[in-house]
């Protein structure tokens, strides 16, 4: 069964929220864990991919963009993924930048939620929340 995480950030920053999960991805990368990072905003995904090759002075993650037209390959190279659309069968870790749960959630090991304070997305998370908690899979919460 998916382990859920939510990590609740202190502020509304947008940006804020994008480093985090850059650190995410590069802590999964590091632990050799097969990411795949989900939105529906493709602007917030360009900004994502932007970010982790920028977010660290002295290096990036590893990672590519995926078209949403592109069917998912069965084993892809590229330790971290970024798409709005399907995940490949390799990935472990999903990372959802989404307002709603993915519907291929329960493919993932993990699934992780970032929520920050901005009001859009803080309601976005409890729905989200709410469809994890009455399915009964294990949440973690983690307030930074």
């Amino acid at each position: 069964m998916t382990r859920v995480d939510f990590y609740v950030l202190a502020g509304e920053d947008p940006a804020d929220r994008l480093v985090f999960v850059c650190r995410l991805a590069e802590k999964a990368y590091e632990s050799s864990r097969a990411v795949f990072v989900h939105g529906d905003d493709e602007r917030l995904l360009a900004r994502l991919d932007d970010a982790l090759w920028t977010f660290r002075p002295s290096g990036f993650v590893p990672h590519r963009h995926v078209p949403l037209d592109e069917p998912p390959n069965a084993i892809d190279a590229d330790p971290v993924q970024i798409s709005s659309g399907e995940p490949g069968p390799d990935r472990r870790i999903l990372i959802n930048l989404g307002e709603r749960v993915p519907p291929f959630f329960s493919r993932f090991e993990r699934a992780l939620e970032v929520v920050d304070q901005a009001p859009a997305t803080r309601e976005a998370g409890r729905e989200r929340y709410r469809f994890y908690s009455h399915r009964g899979y294990p949440l973690k919460h983690h307030r930074l």
